[in-house]
């Protein structure tokens, strides 16, 4: 992305720009088909080809299509020292997932949301991408984060796009596993609640407040009646709803959620643990101050 837009009034003018969709060294930006395969048969590694190319492979420069080198070079290492080691995800020691974060969370990007869904069950989504945004515009429109996810490698382009459009697809694995770890799957359902929550403007809802020994997911505060309410996510990976609530509700009693509240004048206080699974609906447990005691 572009740190400022040039002009005729800043000391740095008149450039030309080669974005990600150029094809002028569209081939350097990452490793070819062919180049892969040379460096899995040096090292004789030649059976890993199919898993390589299903994690690492799928970025689209220009009209070339290419390997991220990094993650390739990392895995022809591990192979090296241990011959049955499997793909790894090296793709979140470089970065994090703030971006992705953010954009699920605001309020704003509702449909963004059913976007992201389709997007991370391998479908594709269409989008107008702003190659020029630069850094200090990246969150003036709910749109604009759709420039920012193909930028930095989170999406590509399938094809030619036609005018400003492109047709986007999750890359490869390793990405998708990225998208959908379970941190952020939490934040997904984190974030559909949140903006339901904020529909009564007359609530204080808050996200991720450092409150007892830690970081609640979402704290509600109803002044009017004076109670507080203390929400925790949880995704099941089993699928066990009853027990991803019960693991919820532990965690905020543990770590005392429900101080930050009382502290600020709640007199009661409810405790919601709530469970996903998929697209299934959510699963809730609750418990109050007395049924503690």
């Amino acid at each position: 992305m572009r740190i400022s837009k040039e002009s005729i009034f800043t000391g740095l003018n008149n450039l030309r720009v080669l974005s990600v969709s150029d094809v002028r060294f569209d081939e350097y930006f990452g490793f070819t088909d062919g180049e892969v395969q040379a460096l899995l048969a040096a090292y004789g590694l030649s059976d890993k080809y199919g898993a390589v190319k299903e994690w690492y492979d799928g970025y689209e420069f220009g009209n070339v299509n290419v390997y991220c080198p990094w993650d390739v070079l990392n895995y022809c290492d591990l192979l090296w020292a241990d011959g049955g080691a499997g793909p790894q995800n090296y793709w979140t020691n470089t970065s994090n997932n703030d971006i992705v974060r953010r954009f699920i969370e605001d309020p704003k990007s509702g449909a963004a949301k059913n976007e992201i869904e389709k997007l991370v069950a391998g479908e594709t989504i269409r989008k107008v991408i702003r190659q020029d945004l630069t850094y200090k515009e990246m969150y003036a429109s709910a749109e604009n984060p759709w420039s920012l996810l193909y930028t930095t490698g989170y999406l590509t382009k399938l094809g030619k796009p036609e005018g400003k459009e492109f047709c986007l697809s999750i890359p490869n694995l390793e990405i998708r596993d990225t998208f959908v770890k379970k941190s952020t799957r939490e934040n997904f359902y984190h974030g559909i609640l949140r903006g339901l929550l904020c529909f009564k403007s007359s609530w204080d809802v808050c996200s991720n407040r450092e409150t007892g020994d830690g970081y609640s997911d979402i704290l509600v505060e109803i002044a009017g009646k004076s109670l507080g309410i203390v929400i925790e996510f949880k995704y099941s990976d089993s699928g066990n709803l009853e027990a991803g609530c019960k693991e919820a509700l532990r965690q905020t009693e543990e770590r005392h959620y429900e101080e930050q509240l009382y502290d600020d004048g709640m007199d009661a206080v409810f405790k919601y643990g709530m469970a996903f699974y998929k697209k299934r609906c959510p699963d809730t447990d609750r418990v109050t101050e007395t049924d503690l005691f």
